[in-house]
């Protein structure tokens, strides 16, 4: 990692090297580690340490942009170089926003040392308690166990100077059988708090109990949305619904919803990203503060999130969600929350007549946007409920299902939350039970 101060101060030598009326930089990078295993044996164990500078060069309403990921001085004057010939071609954009001023960003604190000193031995201790539990089961097991070390720092030519250091571990595991699988995953800023037994012990049992599968007919069933299953609808809730870009462009299942009941009225979910309890990160791509945004509210529909450019186009001020790393473009929630209720799992169990238990979901897409309609898949542990009892695994279902209908269809919520990470952004939330959820396709396995 570069550090604060270096990294601080190398953005000020990119913005004093730039011919722009204004410039703005963004230093993203860090330490990644990563030990992946399969068949129950560890095939592979990288490291990557990666720093990728961005510059954004002005003139006027013209604006080029260029990265590089080296740091040397010949390498800066380069990338700041291109970016101004970028930007001098450039047709003008009248939409083009000012940039941001300074503004107080809190501190936050989600950088854990025994996180980035993790060694290569401790992770492939953490994956050999979960081989092991699959060996005595006659399984077999892969996964993942990856620590970061990453780094953000913006500054730009209206005096932005911002920076943040974080960690986070994450571990997964699939643990299969020749007709079923099962699984389990962990997240934290601190890896100490990742227990890879219980990681073990959970997929083994999911997969011990997923054998003999039988195929039920798709329908409309009751279903109990473990967290890892409730994660995927809240992260595209929060990406298809509630980004300003998608709003103004009329894209978003919320337009022309905004402050109006669009779900059950237990569901709150909101947007921090300096609540700890996730993977925290206090500013945006441009240097601007997060703001913690309550989306849905009572199920009301009560707010989005702004970039500067979608700010400005409503003559507002940004949220700080502005993305400039990962898939997405325009101003995006990466750090969700759901409000818990008060029941357990095995409560939402017992109250279901007939429905299905769901571990997770795989391969979510967007169908239409518009109207808040995903589809994927059933995975890693999927069973029919009868009269409040588990009574049989199932084959792996299809579903195209409408987020608005699935999430005003709430009957139970739990009390629990959970940590669920794919490396970028982080979502907490409790199990769900819901009353109706459109399965439409049946799998062979």
């Amino acid at each position: 990692m570069v550090g604060r101060e270096a990294a601080l101060a190398l953005l000020e030598k990119v913005l004093s090297l730039s011919p722009g009326d204004a410039t703005e930089a963004i230093l993203y990078g860090g330490d990644s580690y990563l030990t992946r295993y399969a068949c129950n044996y560890i095939h592979q164990n990288v490291g990557e340490h990666n720093t990728s500078l961005t510059v954004k060069v002005r003139f006027g309403q013209k604006v080029g942009q260029a990265t590089t990921n080296r740091l040397d001085d010949a390498s800066l004057e380069e990338v700041v170089r291109q970016a101004a010939e970028i930007a001098r071609v450039q047709p003008d954009n009248p939409e083009l926003p000012p940039l941001p001023e300074p503004r107080d960003i809190p501190a936050v604190d989600s950088f854990v040392p025994a996180t980035a000193e993790c060694t290569p031995l401790d992770r492939a201790r953490g994956v050999r308690e979960v081989i092991e539990i699959a060996r005595a089961m006659g399984f077999e097991a892969a996964g993942a166990f990856s620590t970061t070390a990453a780094e953000v720092a913006v500054a730009n030519s209206r005096g932005v100077r911002a920076y943040h250091a974080g960690t986070a571990a994450i571990m997964s595991a699939v643990v299969m059988s020749p007709d079923s699988a099962g699984f389990a995953a962990a997240a934290s800023t601190d890896v100490r708090r990742i227990d890879p037994r219980a990681v073990g012990e959970r997929a083994a049992r999911k997969c011990r109990d997923s054998r003999n599968s039988a195929r039920l007919e798709p329908g409309e069933y009751e279903v109990v949305l473990e967290p890892l299953a409730v994660a995927d609808l809240v992260e595209y809730i929060g990406r298809l619904g509630f980004s300003a870009e998608a709003y103004q462009e009329g894209r978003s299942f919320v337009c022309g919803k905004l402050g109006q009941q669009i779900m059950h009225p237990a569901v709150t979910i909101w947007d921090d990203g300096l609540d700890t309890r996730g993977l925290p990160m206090p500013f945006d791509a441009e240097g601007v503060p997060k703001q913690k945004v309550v989306l849905v509210d009572g199920g009301r529909a009560n707010a989005l999130v702004y970039d500067s450019r979608t700010a400005h186009r409503e003559g507002k001020a940004s949220t700080g969600h502005a993305t400039a790393w990962g898939w997405w473009s325009g101003p995006v929630p990466t750090n969700l929350f759901m409000a818990p209720g008060d029941a357990t799992l095995e409560e939402m169990i017992a109250s279901t007549r007939r429905g299905i238990l769901v571990t997770r979901f795989h391969y979510t897409n967007p169908v239409h946007p518009a109207r808040g309609i995903i589809t994927g898949m059933t995975r890693d542990g999927t069973w029919l409920i009868e009269n409040g009892e588990i009574r049989t695994p199932v084959k792996n279902f299809r579903f195209t299902q409408g987020l608005l209908e699935a999430f005003s269809s709430v009957e139970a919520i739990g009390r629990d939350l959970v940590l669920v990470s794919d490396g970028f952004g982080s979502t907490v939330v409790p199990a769900l039970k819901l009353s109706r959820f459109n399965f439409t396709g049946v799998t062979e396995f």
